[in-house]
């Protein structure tokens, strides 16, 4: 029996109430390792043609053999479905303590299908699922909801809940843990919400039921990545810099200066007040605390705390992405205000960047005129966005358009080129005339415009795994097939995205092997990632993304970058796309049935 799994599922059927269990098959799991990879195997088992709303769309929240381990940067849990923002398969994951403890608690992975009648919540414990009524829990926030399971089911237990935007089907809802770690982006809150499904309660058992195939060599393997990971300058204290001590917000002023900073709406690829709001700004001006994850030597979360209205607010945490989006995208500095805009996505259970891209470009049509000023944004505005978030999560007024997301209602005031998007999702804090790897990773993000698909500025920026121009687009689709299917590998183990600044393919493959017990090669790895990022692919060509799917917003093709170090720059993506769809072996984004043989996919 393969190690590091509890060989157990719950299939759950909220619509009937039954639960039953089954271990899943060695043959998948050798395949598809765990995490996003079996998640992404489930959802296409259960089809294409459902509607990601309703009843029949499967939520599928799943660990990896790794989690909750002692393996480094293993608190990871992935939720995998159809996006109801985008219609493609997607996969988010959130740290914490969430996935360790549902491991612990006995279980490999949840699969939720059926919507119940009225609210309820989850609780795993001892290898069973209870549902139970959470009609006291409906309408309250993140925070709240979090609150009131703990004192119900003991601290020790770990929850992940929607908020209000969940529950009125906000597009881009998110589920977050009591860590306030976020499966942030595809819209997976909006899923729960429409199965009525409030929240889920782990409840730990024994954390030391997991043991490695082969201890002594999992030791030795478990040695070196760390050795890599304390050895890498931008990833752990205590050297100067980095994770560590600034958090994912390190970034801010790296990518500004290099005219890589998308702002305004990405009408500009710098801003001078920026900085306002980095990683070393909040570090000086209102950091509380640096917080981490299950097994994590790097730290990178930040506790802050600002006062508003005289009373004090403590959150976690405010992360490069949101910290951009709700500031520099949205012409915003005041850090009070762009963290309260943040906090509040947090408690209404809002993806941070697709919320942050949705006020930038609803900034940006109310000052050229196509929403009226009454009802609008003005760039700078960071209080009033604050209210309109408000607005958005219970679908008030203008907010129950805005709810649709950024890609839709831009759509719905005829001016769908105001919306930073691929695939209906919004790029993240990286603009693709600076970072031209970012251009060609967006547009063949399986789910939508993501940088963690396929995190390129590791190389443009930090020479990781090697080092390459940023303006330099020729290169880009090789890099970016590599890190593609790295991270599918990993996102499936399931460990932090960081671990990729440090860690390599031999450490992943040792530490797979000797934990698990199948021996399995630098080679291996990527071949394994590759089935799961073209079986993705695979569901998007069947749920109609087809040739011309994998494109940019025009601004990033035709509008020239007006900041130094990348000034006159546009994305050349037609020539990255020529060389990417050569190396994957797909016709225009689609996947030809010999490639799927190839890879046993069907």
């Amino acid at each position: 029996m393969l190690k590091g799994y509890a060989h157990r599922i719950a299939n759950i059927n909220l619509s009937t109430g039954e639960i039953d269990y089954f271990a899943p098959a060695e043959e998948d799991l050798k395949k598809y390792i765990g995490g996003r990879g079996l998640g992404v195997k489930y959802v296409l088992e259960n089809g294409v043609d459902v509607d990601p709303l309703g009843p029949d769309n499967l939520l599928a929240i799943l660990t990896g053999p790794l989690t909750g381990t002692q393996a480094k940067m293993s608190g990871r849990i992935t939720v995998v479905t159809r996006s109801p923002l985008t219609g493609t398969v997607t996969d988010s994951h959130m740290g914490g303590w969430t996935g360790p403890k549902l491991k612990w608690a006995g279980f490999d992975g949840l699969l939720i299908k059926g919507a119940a009648e009225k609210p309820v919540y989850l609780v795993v414990e001892d290898g069973k699922v209870t549902i139970n009524d959470a009609s006291d829990l409906w309408g309250k926030t993140t925070h709240e909801t979090h609150e009131i399971l703990r004192k119900r089911h003991g601290e020790d237990a770990d929850v992940m809940a929607i908020g209000p935007a969940g529950e009125n089907l906000v597009k881009f809802a998110a589920w977050l843990n009591n860590d306030e770690r976020a499966a942030g982006r595809g819209g997976t809150g909006a899923v729960g919400g429409s199965k009525k499904l409030k929240a889920i309660v782990m409840v730990p058992g024994d954390k030391g039921a997991y043991q490695p195939a082969d201890k002594e060599a999992w030791k030795e393997a478990d040695k070196r990545a760390l050795a890599k990971i304390m050895d890498e300058q931008f990833v752990t204290a205590p050297r100067k810099g980095g994770l560590s001590v600034y958090g994912t917000n390190v970034l801010m002023n790296i990518t500004n200066s290099i005219g890589a900073l998308p702002t305004f709406n990405a009408q500009h690829t710098s801003w001078e007040k920026a900085g306002e709001v980095s990683g070393e700004a909040i570090r000086e001006h209102i950091l509380v605390k640096d917080n981490t994850c299950h097994a994590c030597p790097v730290a990178c979360k930040k506790m802050v705390e600002i006062h508003l209205n005289g009373k004090p607010i403590r959150f976690e945490s405010i992360e490069y992405e949101s910290a951009w989006a709700h500031g520099p995208d949205a012409g915003g500095y005041d850090r009070t205000w762009v963290s309260y805009s943040i906090y509040l996505c947090n408690a209404f259970g809002m993806d941070t960047i697709e919320a942050g891209n949705l006020i930038a470009a609803t900034m940006e049509a109310t000052e050229k005129g196509f929403i009226a000023e009454d009802e609008g944004l003005k760039f700078g505005d960071t209080q009033g966005q604050c209210e309109f978030l408000e607005k958005v999560a219970h679908r008030q007024g203008i907010g129950n358009k805005a709810a649709e997301g950024p890609t839709l209602f831009m759509e719905a005031i005829g001016h769908p080129e105001l919306a930073m998007s691929v695939k209906g999702q919004a790029i993240p804090a990286y603009d693709p005339r600076g970072l031209k790897g970012m251009g060609i990773a967006y547009a063949t993000s399986n789910r939508g415009a993501c940088h963690l698909r396929a995190y390129t500025p590791a190389s443009e920026l930090l020479g990781v795994p090697y080092k390459t121009d940023p303006i330099e687009w020729r290169g880009k689709a090789e890099l970016t097939k590599l890190l593609q299917d790295l991270s599918a590998f990993t996102d499936s183990l399931d460990l932090c995205k960081f671990s990729q600044f440090a860690e390599g393919l031999d450490e992943y493959a040792d530490q797979y092997s000797t934990y698990v017990g199948v021996k399995i090669s630098p080679d291996d790895v990527l071949k394994i990632g590759e089935r799961i990022y073209t079986m993705e692919r695979y569901y998007n060509n069947l749920a109609g993304f087809r040739e011309g799917s994998d494109t940019l917003p025009e601004r990033f093709l035709k509008e020239p970058s007006d900041s130094p170090g990348s000034e006159g720059q546009v994305t050349e993506l037609r020539e990255m796309l020529d060389d990417y769809y050569n190396l994957r072996g797909w016709n225009e984004g689609v996947v030809p049935e010999e490639k799927l043989k190839e890879l046993g996919i069907v």
